[in-house]
């Protein structure tokens, strides 16, 4: 207390001394951290330090002990370079009366080291002016200048890698604005950095290319890493760049904050200009044409087109049952199946045509100058290509095409409603079964006001008693009795109205309502049979469709025997009916139709002819009834190939022991000419549209009786 009382009486405090000194005393020697030296400045032949006060911290750090306090510093740590070197230290601030501050490593016993910070503080004597007092604070800052040299190397090279990268690298926000910008960024693109700071990315893309390139910064800020290997941005000049784009996600504390986006320059990659242009409008598996090349073909053949006057078609072909192969086999052998496919469609013997794969397993054949009867013949010989199968290390696989078909201008006036036209004809394709082809026409783009509204109205349309079983008679034409109908769904909406099949129906499928839907037709078609049947009408059949996706139901058979038992139905008076597309998978279809056929029930293919027909099929299958497609049945009376087609397949089905039934007949020279080819029944608006049970009961079964 003796060495504090006299700096306190030197004018450091004047009130309350002795409480003052005590807790001043208390906290410098027990509760801080940090080492507090004082020591007295004797001036004599040599300067010399003394120990007036020393805290137990500083006691530890200096290896002193209380006996130290009062003795010189050159006594108590020798006169070795260590002592030199810090006997220098304090004469400094005696020179030049001020404060100074200085690091050094301390070996600790343990053989540890540490790095302390001193600050060595004068105080000099008010009347004299000299430097009477020195006092230092030593801290501990090993683990401080460890983490500082940590983040100082680790910014070092985070900084070598960005600016020394000979690729240009961008930092963005999430905006994708960038905010950092290295030094090969000026070399490719011409912007110096205080010219790309503060500018959007989107400003250097092209306008084809503004999507997929956001697309891929979304991704990003999702966590997920992407690449595009071949893209262009806009040089500061206005020319595009051929690049190579990678956008990895900026993660700090576990969250995104941005993105950097690593940009290659491709243009020194490639022999020459169209080697690049080569691969920017080429499939890279296949070699054929891809979805930007189709999109700028198109956009320079519908002007020639137009002033021509000429039409153009575009076919739209999907594999089908692809990913089962993919799935099954793998990649590889799915990529090679890919190329053989492309070979083949590559050495059709069509006139004026260009190929595209779009990706995955779809391919868009573009036929110029082309009407709706040269892309029949198209369609045609594309299916037929495909009956051959693809052998692949010794085993065949058979794989069938769907394709949907526009005609421009009638179904498109421009690219984008060419290929949405296309796209939506092959959607029905697929929802009726696969394995055909169909033209685009304006039925299929109806559109509901909202599908995701429409989905949540589907869900409740059975509880809330929306949907409706309307019936067509099959006509027997040699009697004129109508014994059998059809089935036919609608759907009564009390905000929306009357939805159409085509609009409901695929969204069934692809939300699985398709399934339940299913089992209420069947429900009702079963109570409604046994409603006739007692009232007398016993030999009425009813066919009911059942969608490829429900006819893959392992339960379905069991689901139609409890329904027959449930209404005590004859097997007999239900025909299950299918599309010829829904049996490719030619053992799945085999075994599911024998169990039907073990419960009773009547089987039909619908839409005969419109797809792949295989004569295997109609010999390995259990079945009863073919249905010709009405769009042979259309054109019969004018088209000699549709009459040739139609007589082939009544014939066909009587050689096999099938029943026949013709749809969509409308007029009188249809009938005539299906009952001189001895076609057994027929249902079309030529004899009744689609009608109410009420309605068949009280103008049809009443005139059968």
């Amino acid at each position: 207390m003796e060495q504090l009382e006299k700096i306190l009486n030197n004018g450091l405090l004047n009130e309350n001394k002795d409480k003052l000194k005590e807790i001043l005393y208390e906290v410098i020697l027990h509760h801080i951290n940090d080492a507090v030296f004082i020591m007295k400045v004797e001036q004599g032949e040599c300067v010399r330090f003394k120990y007036l006060f020393v805290n137990e911290i500083g006691l530890k750090l200096a290896g002193l002990t209380s006996e130290s306090i009062g003795s010189y510093m050159d006594e108590v740590i020798g006169d070795h370079e260590a002592s030199i070197n810090l006997q220098s230290k304090y004469k400094k601030i005696l020179k030049n009366s001020k404060g100074t501050s200085y690091y050094d490593r301390i070996e600790l016993p343990n053989g540890k080291s540490i790095v302390n910070q001193s600050i060595l503080t004068p105080i000099h004597n008010e009347e004299t002016g000299e430097v009477e007092f020195v006092v230092a604070i030593s801290r501990d800052m090993t683990t401080t200048i460890d983490e500082k040299n940590i983040l100082l190397e680790s910014e070092q090279r985070y900084r070598s890698i960005i600016d020394h990268n000979l690729d240009a690298i961008l930092s963005l926000d999430d905006k994708g604005k960038i905010l950092h910008a290295n030094s090969a960024s000026k070399s490719l693109l011409g912007y110096c950095e205080k010219e790309l700071v503060q500018r959007s990315i989107f400003n250097l893309v092209p306008d084809e290319e503004l999507a997929s390139i956001s697309h891929m910064l979304k991704e990003a800020l999702t966590g997920n890493a992407k690449e595009m290997s071949i893209c262009s941005l806009i040089h500061k000049k206005g020319n595009e760049l051929l690049v190579q784009l990678k956008s990895i996600p900026i993660v700090v504390n576990d969250s995104i904050i941005g993105i950097y986006l690593i940009i290659r320059d491709m243009t020194e990659h490639s022999r020459n200009t169209e080697t690049i242009k080569y691969m920017a409008f080429h499939d890279q598996l296949t070699s054929l044409w891809n979805r930007r090349a189709l999109l700028e073909h198109l956009q320079e053949e519908i002007p020639h087109a137009q002033a021509e006057g000429v039409e153009m078609a575009l076919l739209y072909i999907d594999l089908d049952r692809f990913k089962y192969f993919n799935d099954t086999l793998g990649h590889k052998t799915g990529d090679e199946i890919l190329k053989r496919i492309a070979d083949r469609l590559m050495n059709l013997s069509l006139m004026k045509y260009r190929i595209y794969r779009l990706g995955g397993d779809e391919f868009v054949i573009v036929l110029l100058h082309a009407d709706r009867s040269c892309a029949e013949k198209a369609a045609q010989k594309i299916l037929a290509v495909f009956s051959e199968p693809v052998y692949l290390m010794e085993e065949e696989y058979f794989i069938t095409p769907s394709i949907g078909i526009s005609m421009y201008p009638s179904d498109g006036k421009d690219t984008e409603s060419l290929i949405k036209s296309a796209d939506s004809a092959l959607f029905q394709v697929k929802q009726k079964g696969k394995a055909h082809y169909r033209f685009y026409n304006a039925d299929m783009n109806v559109a509901f006001p909202n599908y995701i509204l429409m989905e949540s109205h589907l869900r409740r349309a059975i509880e809330k008693n929306e949907l409706i079983i309307y019936y067509q008679p099959q006509v027997n034409l040699a009697t004129g009795k109508m014994d059998s109908f059809e089935a036919l769904l609608r759907w009564q909406n009390p905000v929306f109205g009357f939805v159409t099949p085509l609009q409901f129906i695929p969204l069934a499928e692809d939300t699985g309502l398709i399934i339940p839907i299913g089992e209420w037709v069947i429900e009702n078609v079963c109570k409604q049979i046994a409603s006739w049947r007692e009232k007398g009408h016993q030999n009425i059949r009813i066919a009911i469709n059942i969608s490829p996706k429900q006819f893959l139901q392992h339960k379905l058979p069991e689901f139609i025997k409890n329904a027959l038992i449930k209404y005590d139905l004859p097997p007999n008076v239900l025909e299950i009916e299918i599309t010829e597309g829904a049996m490719q998978d030619t053992r799945m279809t085999l075994m599911m139709l024998n169990r039907l056929k073990e419960i009773g029930v009547v089987i039909s293919v619908d839409d005969f002819g419109t797809g792949y027909s295989s004569l295997n099929y109609l010999k390995r299958f259990p079945l009863d009834i073919l249905k010709i497609d009405q769009s042979f049945v259309k054109e019969i009376k004018m088209n000699s190939k549709d009459a040739a087609i139609t007589k082939t397949i009544i014939h066909l089905a009587h050689s096999l022991g099938l029943e026949v039934i013709a749809e969509g007949v409308e007029d009188f020279g249809q009938v005539e000419f299906l009952l001189d080819a001895k076609c057994q029944k027929a249902q079309g608006f030529y004899f009744s549209k689609p009608v109410s049970p009420n309605e068949i009961e009280t103008n049809l079964l009443v005139a059968n009786m």
